[in-house]
C-alpha cells in the first residue's frame, strides 16, 4: 500500500514539474488576463454612464459571449480556468517541497488551494454562461442565505474580513513588488521588464483596492443585517463611482485592473513558478 502511495506521489511530482503543465498554466493566464481586460472595459463604460453590463467577472463573461465567436471564447476561458485549477491543486498536494519551514509550506499550500477555488468559481461561471444558464445577478441571495444560518451575521462579517485581508495582501504584494517572483529573469530586465513590473504594481494595487471594497460591503451588510448592502465587484465599483470625483477614481481603478490583465499576459510569456 505504501509503495502504491509512493508511486502516486512520484507521478504527481512529475506532472507538477512537467513541460505540459507550463503550457497549460500559460494558456490559463492568458484567459485570466482577457477576463480582467473585459472587466476593466466594463468599468470604464460604467464610469461613462453605461450600466447595461455588470463590471464584474460574470459581466465580463456575458459581454464576451455577445461578441462574434463569443461562445468559443467563453469555452476557451472555461478550459483555461480549469487548467489553472489543476495547477493550483497540484501545488496544494505536492508543491513547495524546497520550503524547510513546515508551517510556511502549508501556509503556501493553503494559499494555492484558495486560488484553486477562485479559479474554479470562474470556470463554473464561464461554463454556465457558455451553456446559457449564467445569471447576471449579484450576491444578495447568497448573503441572504448566509444571514439565515445560526450566527449568520458573524459568518458574513468573517467573510467580509477575509475578503478585505485578501485585498490588502494584493495591495502589499503590488507595493512591495513581491509579484516579480512570478516572472523569470528576462521578464524583469530591460525596458520590457520595467513595463511588466509597472503593469504588475499598478494592477495588484488596483485589484486589491477593488476587492477590499467588496469585503467592506460584506462587513457593512453584517453590521446592518441587510443582505442588500453586500455585493460583488460591480457594486463595489458603483460605490466608488458614487464618491466625490468618483468617475475619475473609477477610471483609475479600471486602468489598474487592465494593467493586471496585461501582467497576466507578461507572466504567461515569462513564467516562473
Amino acid at each position: 500500500m505504501g509503495e502504491v502511495a509512493d508511486k502516486a506521489q512520484h507521478a504527481g511530482q512529475q506532472a507538477h514539474h512537467s513541460e505540459w503543465l507550463d503550457h497549460a498554466i500559460r494558456a490559463g493566464l492568458v484567459a485570466y488576463g482577457i477576463v480582467h481586460l473585459m472587466v476593466a472595459w466594463l468599468a470604464v463604460q460604467l464610469a461613462l454612464g453605461d450600466k447595461s453590463e455588470n463590471a464584474s467577472n460574470s459581466g465580463a463573461l456575458h459581454a464576451l459571449a455577445e461578441q462574434p465567436m463569443g461562445g468559443v471564447l467563453i469555452w476557451m476561458i472555461a478550459v483555461g480556468m480549469i487548467l489553472l485549477v489543476v495547477w493550483r491543486l497540484l501545488e496544494f498536494a505536492m508543491g513547495y517541497q524546497d520550503e524547510t519551514d513546515d508551517a510556511k509550506r502549508w501556509r503556501k499550500r493553503a494559499g494555492s488551494l484558495g486560488k484553486a477555488i477562485l479559479y474554479g468559481v470562474l470556470a463554473w461561471s464561464a461554463i454556465k454562461v457558455a451553456v446559457g444558464e449564467g445569471s447576471k445577478g449579484g450576491t444578495d441571495s447568497t448573503t441572504s442565505k448566509l444571514m439565515q444560518l445560526p450566527g449568520g451575521q458573524l459568518i458574513v462579517g468573517a467573510v467580509g474580513l477575509a475578503i478585505i485581508a485578501y485585498g490588502g495582501l494584493l495591495v502589499y504584494r503590488g507595493w512591495s513588488e513581491k509579484f516579480t517572483e512570478h516572472l523569470d529573469a528576462q521578464g524583469q530586465s530591460g525596458k520590457d521588464g520595467s513595463a511588466y513590473v509597472m503593469f504588475g504594481k499598478v494592477g495588484y494595487i488596483a485589484k486589491g483596492i477593488a476587492i477590499a471594497i467588496v469585503g467592506g460591503l460584506f462587513g457593512y451588510a453584517a453590521i446592518t443585517h441587510d443582505a442588500k448592502e453586500s455585493g460583488g465587484l460591480d457594486q463595489a465599483l458603483q460605490t466608488v463611482l458614487a464618491q466625490p470625483f468618483g468617475q475619475v477614481l473609477l477610471i483609475a481603478i479600471a486602468i489598474g485592473i487592465a494593467c493586471y490583465g496585461l501582467f497576466c499576459f507578461a507572466r504567461a510569456k515569462h513564467l516562473s513558478r
